[in-house]
Formats: structure tokens, sequence, C-alpha cells
């Protein structure tokens, strides 16, 4: 097949199995699932592989799926990611296949990322005579808690991989319009929880206690300047207190003050050095205050590196496909658990514009509302990144 022709087909397949892919995703969208839960989801994408005779298994990394695509001639392995699992929000949107399920809702939109990726399977099948090597598609749970990836892993989905693509929706870029990073784009992130442990009493005699909520106040003061005189300000980082619990009633002083959080930064280097700064202020807050501090300190996920490479080859198979619509931007803070996936072969994340005029663009809010055509966006990108890739 002629470049223009695959141009051509690909566009054509997409739009054809379009209306299907919404109505896939608006079902999705209603019926939520948070991590590690993702039956109904599982069993959706398991059902459309089989409707494709695409070979696959489930509980894979406990609720995932993965799919295998067999090209006409030997070649490498390259695994497509989707994930699956819904956030702890209730919707707002008022969208008539709104979440069903009060308190859950998709508000990152990977039920588009799911529907986006069954899209490229259906196509990629038909191209499958075409392809030297092999598709692996892994539709991934508990991407919201950082565990999926690595649930995975462990089950062996990467186990003779050569590659991978990620991708997620960014509805703060405008739809019809993909976005890349070279090099780090997205942060390692590490969770935190401090326990100051002090000397309870009553609230009117507080030179009998040791008030481990006044040492919690200092502490999260203290915390910010891990960033702002301990790291050069041209390396990114971001320390987040962002929750404190204590005591329980109005007149007394509590034992124990919880402080919880996140440290984010793109560098290892800063990642070592947010860790260390944060583990010496609990240990002069100890003295200073009297208190007990007791770290727990989890680098949970690693930071995402885009394999250049691979990276300017999607970028140019999209724009093969699209036309110039693709945009090199500049890094996220926030995480991705794809990263523990780049960790074991070359690879890279997409980003798929979702934005319209009018709409919320914030993911992780109960009004997010992304343009459904980014699915049919996404799917074309993948389709002729695969193909130009495993030619």
């Amino acid at each position: 097949m002629l470049v223009n022709d695959l141009q051509t087909h690909i566009a054509d397949a997409t739009a054809a199995i379009t209306p299907a892919l919404v109505a896939i995703r608006r079902d999705l969208h209603a019926h939520p699932e948070l991590a590690f839960a993702e039956t109904r989801t599982a069993g959706v994408v398991a059902a459309q592989l089989a409707r494709l005779g695409i070979p696959h298994r489930t509980g894979v990394g406990r609720t995932g799926v993965v799919g295998t695509i067999t090209g006409g001639r030997p070649g490498p392995t390259l695994v497509l990611r989707a994930d699956m699992d819904a956030l702890p929000i209730h919707e707002q949107t008022g969208l008539p296949y709104a979440s069903t399920t009060p308190g859950l809702m998709h508000a990152c939109g990977h039920d588009i990322h799911t529907t986006t990726l069954l899209g490229a399977a259906e196509i990629l099948t038909a191209l499958a005579p075409q392809l030297a090597g092999t598709v692996r598609l892994v539709f991934q749970p508990a991407e919201e808690i950082g565990v999926g990836a690595r649930a995975m892993i462990a089950d062996g989905v990467m186990d003779g991989a050569d590659m991978a693509i990620g991708f997620h929706n960014y509805p703060g870029m405008p739809v019809g319009r993909l976005g890349f990073c070279h090099g780090g784009c997205m942060a390692a992130v590490d969770i935190f929880d401090i326990v100051l442990t002090g000397r309870s009493g009553h609230a009117a005699h507080p030179d009998e206690c040791i008030d481990p909520i006044a040492a919690a106040a200092v502490l999260i003061g203290q915390l910010q300047t891990i960033v702002a005189r301990e790291i050069s300000p041209t390396r990114a980082c971001v320390v987040t207190v962002a929750a404190i619990h204590a005591g329980g009633a109005y007149n007394t002083i509590p034992d124990q003050c919880t402080i919880r959080g996140t440290v984010r930064t793109l560098d290892p280097a800063v990642r070592d050095v947010a860790e260390q700064a944060l583990r010496r202020l609990c240990t002069g807050l100890a003295v200073a205050m009297r208190v007990g501090a007791d770290v727990t300190y989890v680098r949970e996920i690693p930071p995402t590196v885009n394999d250049n490479a691979l990276m300017d080859r999607v970028v140019a198979a999209a724009t093969a496909q699209l036309g110039d619509v693709v945009d090199e931007g500049e890094p996220s803070l926030g995480g991705e658990d794809f990263a523990l996936m780049a960790e074991c072969v070359p690879s890279c994340h997409l980003r798929i514009g979702a934005g319209a005029p009018g709409r919320d663009d914030r993911l992780h809010n109960s009004n997010y509302q992304p343009d459904e055509a980014c699915i049919g966006l996404g799917v074309q990108a993948l389709v002729r990144a695969t193909a130009d890739i495993l030619r």
C-alpha cells in the first residue's frame, strides 16, 4: 500500500467506526470503575477484542487485558498502552451519559483512552498482513493510584517487548492538535507521610502538653524552603502538602498530627536532594519542637522519559497522517506510571488535544468534558505510527 493510500485508508476506516467508538466511550463513561475494580470495563474490552478476532488475555495485573495482533512478517514487538480506571469524584456535568455510579467519574479521560486503543486495534487488525512485527495492546488498570503498570509488568506484559507508546488526552490543547516533549515529559512522583507525636492535654494548659499541630504548622512552612532555597530555580520541583489530620475536639491538644503530600520533579538528582532535605527538616523539627517525627517516604513513580528517536518517528507518522498539527510543548509535573514501562524499553508518550471552547479543560474535576473528536484523531495517530514503525 502506497503512503498516500495508507493515509486515506486510515482516515476513511476511522471515520467509519467513529460512531461505534463514541457509543463505547459513552457506555464506559456511564459505568466508571476505580483502580483494580475495572471488571466491567475489562469485560467490554475483552468482548470487543473477541469481536475483532484478536487473541487476548484477561486478569493481567489483576484486572488488565492484553491483546496481540501478529503481523504478516517477523519483526519487533510494539506495545500500545491505554489506562482504564476512573476517579472517586462525583460527576456534575449533567450529560445524558454521565456516571450512573454516585461518587465515581471518568474525570481524566481513561474511558477515551480505552476506546481509542480499541479503535486502533480494529484498524490495525485489517492492516496486520502488511506489518512486520507484533502489536501488543495493553489495557492497564490502576493508573490513578500509580500501581497498575507495576502489576502488569510483574505479570510479564513487557516481556519480549521492543518499544512502547503511551498517550493521554490533553483538554488544555485544542482538539485537532497533538503534542509531545523530547526527553523527560512527566515527573517522578514520591509520596510522604509524616507523623508528629507530642503529648496530649487540655487546651487551657498548653504548657503541660507538647503540641503536634503547632509543630506541623512550622514544618509545612519549612517544607516549602526545599524548593525555594535548596534547588536551583532552573530545575523543576514541587513539594505539596495535600492533607493534615489531627485531633477531634475543641478543647484538647492531640497526641498526634499526620501530614501527607507529594514531591514531584523531572530530575533524579533533584529527587535525591528533596528527599534528603525533607528528612533533615523533620529531624530538626523533632529537636526544636520536642515532638517525635516519623517519616515514611515512598518513591512511587519515576520520571517519564521519552526516547527521542522513537518520539520523532511517532511525530513524523502523526504529521504524515494528520498534517502539521503536532507541537512540541513543555514537560508536565504530573505523574504517569507508564514511566515504569518506559524503563523497560525505548518508549514515548503522545498528547492528544481534547479541548473545545466553552468546556471545562481541567483534568480531575467534576465538570470535565473532553471533546470526543479526539478519539478518532488518536486512533489515526496510533495506527499510522504503528504502521510506519512496523513497516
